[in-house]
């Protein structure tokens, strides 16, 4: 899995479970709406500063929110090999 994608997945997960809309994230991040809706359909790859003011205003460790990422590209990884 691409590591945009993943981030994607992981970002819109953290981000309904915190109870925010992509607005709402966007405002405490300081990055537009429209940003955070590109970053979680995989179709560009956050900078570090962007994962660090998305880390921030999800209230996380940003080396988690990395952890997340890789955790969901190994998964996808192996439940690819387990469909063939």
């Amino acid at each position: 899995m691409d590591a945009g994608v993943a981030f994607g997945k992981v970002l819109r997960r953290l981000r309904t479970s915190a109870g925010y809309t992509q607005e709402q994230l966007g405002f405490e991040s300081d990055l537009r709406r429209s940003y955070v809706s590109i970053l979680e359909l995989g179709q560009q790859q956050p900078s570090l500063t962007t994962i660090l003011k998305i880390a921030r205003a999800l209230t996380i460790p940003a080396g988690i929110l990395i952890e997340l990422v890789e955790d969901e590209i190994k998964v996808t990884a192996q439940s690819k090999k387990t469909r063939k």
